[in-house]
């Protein structure tokens, strides 16, 4: 059921992002028309193909890797490298909330093209992130208590249908309890922790997917290869380390291997198809049409704020505050560096992408 509302949320997102980008009319300052200097439609055509596979492995190798823990011990779940892992994930993550998608809203809402209108007379940007990061704290909290009082439901059916013998012997079991408590009323803590996981996952590629698209189509759409060239590499690294990221927190999700498979594969293919989307509409596509510039700014103000929050809150914060990490001093230090790399070498992919 989630990975179908999954499905229909990246598809709404995809066809609005697809309608509403291409531009239908020229820009009113002269400034804002575009420099036909170096535009070679060819060659460019050629870099984008070459963006496609590049990406498309990156996003799925970083996806991917997080879940070889079954072959390989050291990065399971909850072990000091897959922290690590995670810590760096998280940094990249935050980076590419504040570094990449932030400032590129604030300068889309903010350009001399967007002429008229309330754009330049309020800081659309920061409190669309501000909304939307509110908004993925009310998602996450109700999400997350909808799941867990849908779980005791199906306990407490599940006991009411026990025969008398099961009943009994499962009072007895629980004498060993304190007074006034039954065994139903414990909740494990290792399923309040998979449902939090669980919330996490998607909510967290909802805002990878949206950023994802935008930067594909943006890719897609330019017929400079000056531009295009240097953003192969830069964003094939990028999705590896979002993919490392997102695939951890799927695999602390623990989903059956078929919606693993499904959720790997709409992160892996959402830039690719970008870029596809991207070239079809490259005749008709202005970057500067006050179309396309208030619909991307606002579409990555909100992926900024998803991103943020649950960078801070659900990644880094939940490990970082854990028992196991606070009383390691070792184990801290390691995930404090793992943190900083992945947010200072996710900063320097910004000089190109």
């Amino acid at each position: 059921m989630a990975t179908a509302a999954m499905t229909k949320v990246f598809v709404l997102l995809f066809l609005v992002a697809a309608c509403y980008l291409p531009a239908h009319a020229a820009a009113a300052e002269c400034d804002c028309a575009t420099d036909t200097a170096g535009r070679d439609k060819a060659q460019a055509l050629r870099l984008k193909v070459i963006a496609i596979f590049c990406i498309l492995a990156g996003s799925a190798v970083g996806a991917a890797l997080p879940s070889l823990g079954g072959r390989f011990p050291a990065i399971q779940p909850e072990t000091d490298v897959f922290l690590s892992v995670k810590a760096f994930a998280g940094g990249v993550i935050l980076a590419t909330g504040l570094v990449h998608i932030l400032p590129a809203a604030f300068e889309a809402l903010s350009s001399p093209c967007l002429v008229g209108g309330p754009w330049k007379r309020f800081p659309f940007a920061g409190m669309v992130a501000m909304v939307s990061a509110i908004g993925t704290l009310i998602v996450d909290t109700v999400a997350t208590g909808y799941f867990h009082r849908t779980d005791a439901k199906r306990k407490a059916a599940a006991v009411a249908d026990e025969p008398a013998d099961d009943l009994e012997a499962s009072d007895e079991h629980s004498h060993g309890h304190a007074p006034g408590m039954s065994v139903m009323s414990v909740a494990p803590a290792g399923e309040e922790d998979l449902v939090r996981h669980r919330v996490i996952s998607q909510v967290l590629e909802l805002g990878v997917v949206v950023h994802s698209l935008i930067i594909g189509m943006s890719l897609g759409a330019s017929d400079f290869p000056s531009t295009v060239r240097p953003l192969v590499p830069a964003l094939t690294f990028h999705q590896f380390f979002e993919g490392i990221g997102l695939g951890g927190c799927i695999v602390q999700a623990k989903f059956r291997v078929r919606s693993v498979v499904t959720m790997a594969l709409f992160f892996s293919l959402t830039t690719p198809a970008g870029i596809a989307v991207g070239i079809g509409i490259s005749s008709v596509y202005d970057a500067n049409s006050p179309t396309a510039l208030v619909v991307q700014g606002l579409l990555e103000a909100a992926a900024a704020g998803i991103l943020v929050y649950m960078a801070l809150v659900d990644i880094l914060a939940e490990d970082f505050m854990k028992t196991k990490v606070q009383s390691r001093g070792r184990l801290q230090l390691a995930m404090n560096v793992a943190l900083l790399l992945g947010a200072g070498l996710m900063s320097m992919i910004a000089i190109w992408a």
